[in-house]
């Protein structure tokens, strides 16, 4: 009997420990499920705010003497039109020659120069359409305070370059073939001089205010247009020594670049800044632009 229930008692421990066995091998090698597919979104890359140059290419480029930026006119004009239309305007600012040259080749979309004879003459090839006289002020010629070639007392600017010729006291010239620059080789040419071979004679090839930094460095004189001097003349010393000449008279020109020939050119835009400056709003901002208390610009509209 006891044999019977010590026997009875070893099937059982053997039951026993088969199922926990296989319970074992059960959950050691049964396949387990995949873990559930996380759910993931694939979202579009935010938009990124458009720049104002994405937004829009209005804009044009405004090819222009030296005076014009020098003087802070544009500084003054520019913003009044492109709050009105949207339009910005890039400038390139260099001497008249160079700026004509800049929109003969397409590289401007307007152009507001100041070398007449030169304007009209492109007008006339076709280079360049719908020219105004937008402006005017006047040459003048300063110099040292003391006026060692007594051009104060010259009378017209002619007589004013032959006193400098004679006294040899310096004189220092653009040399940029800017509308100054031309203007003043049109009087020398007049007074018969050739001031190029002499030594008193500085041809600087800058702009005018760099001019008129050296004449007033070296203490020479120099023709300017009258904007670029009130505008710099806390920082200069040099005074006016001569003016009032008809012959000095300043002319600015406002047009566009020629479409049929440079078909990329924004003419519509650049006719827009054209008829601003054209506009009674444009030539009254024009003519109240002061720095010091004076006028720098006169409103040029229908002046022939």
């Amino acid at each position: 009997m006891a044999r019977k229930q010590a026997r009875m008692k070893g099937l059982t421990l053997l039951v026993v420990l088969l199922a926990v066995f296989s319970l074992t091998f059960m959950g050691c090698t049964a396949p387990t499920s995949p873990p559930a597919a996380e759910s993931t979104t694939v979202e579009e890359p935010a938009e990124e705010p458009a720049t104002e140059a994405e937004e829009t290419d209005d804009f044009i480029i405004l090819a222009t003497t030296t005076s014009t930026y020098d003087s802070g006119l544009l500084d003054y004009l520019n913003p009044v039109f492109t709050e009105k239309t949207g339009i910005e305007v890039r400038v390139v600012s260099q001497g008249t020659g160079a700026a004509l040259e800049t929109g003969k080749r397409g590289d401007a979309d307007v152009l507001l120069v100041h070398d007449r004879v030169s304007e009209l003459a492109l007008v006339e090839e076709g280079a360049f359409v719908n020219r105004s006289d937008v402006m005017y002020n006047d040459f003048i010629f300063v110099g040292p305070e003391g006026d060692p070639s007594g051009l104060k007392e010259a009378g017209d600017a002619l007589a004013g370059l032959k006193a400098i010729h004679e006294a040899k006291s310096g004189f220092v010239s653009r040399g940029d073939d800017s509308g100054t620059h031309r203007m003043e080789l049109r009087l020398w040419e007049a007074a018969g001089i050739e001031p190029g071979l002499e030594e008193w004679y500085l041809s600087i090839g800058q702009g005018m205010g760099d001019t008129l930094n050296m004449a007033s460095e070296v203490q020479g004189y120099a023709m300017t247009d009258r904007g670029t001097y009130v505008a710099m003349k806390d920082n200069l010393d040099l005074v006016i020594a001569l003016e009032g000449d008809a012959r000095l008279f300043n002319q600015y020109g406002v047009m566009a670049v020629n479409q049929e020939i440079h078909p990329g050119v924004k003419y519509e835009q650049a006719m827009q800044y054209v008829d601003f400056l054209m506009s009674q709003e444009g030539q009254n901002l024009i003519g109240s632009y002061q720095v010091n208390g004076e006028t720098l610009f006169f409103p040029g509209f229908g002046l022939e």
